[in-house]
């Protein structure tokens, strides 16, 4: 994935909701310390974001058959940490957390359900 930085992608200059795939233990876990570090961050330098639109296909293709997930839906302008939009080759723009998130950011947490074919669906309160 790329690591320059770059403004947020086209039709999105001010995106005013992104989400982030978490169980409910590490959510629990992040709460207690009062702030959250996916293993990502250490991985690969950031922790991946999503934008609504993006979300089922992010967990349809890397969280397939998974249960008990949830949403984390984020402010982007009361995160502290670097936030880019990095092109992911062949797949669009992704946003891109550089560093923890601070909980403040957090505005919401939703369950992330599957359908009756163990496919991902849109939590309502996302659904434009």
């Amino acid at each position: 994935m790329a690591n320059s930085p770059s403004a947020a992608p086209s039709g999105q200059e001010n995106p005013q909701l992104l989400v982030h795939i978490i169980d409910a233990g590490t959510w629990t876990a992040a709460q207690a310390a009062g702030s959250y570090a996916a293993a990502s961050l250490d991985t690969e330098g950031f922790i991946h974001l999503s934008q609504p639109q993006q979300i089922v296909w992010v967990a349809n293709q890397f969280y397939k058959g998974q249960s008990g997930l949830m949403l984390l839906c984020i402010d982007p302008a009361k995160l502290s940490a670097e936030l880019r939009y990095d092109e992911v080759p062949g797949h669009g723009t992704f946003p891109h957390l550089y560093g923890p998130m601070n909980l403040e950011a957090v505005t919401q947490v939703l369950p992330f359900g599957l359908d009756g074919h163990g496919s991902f669906v849109l939590p309502t309160e996302l659904q434009a």
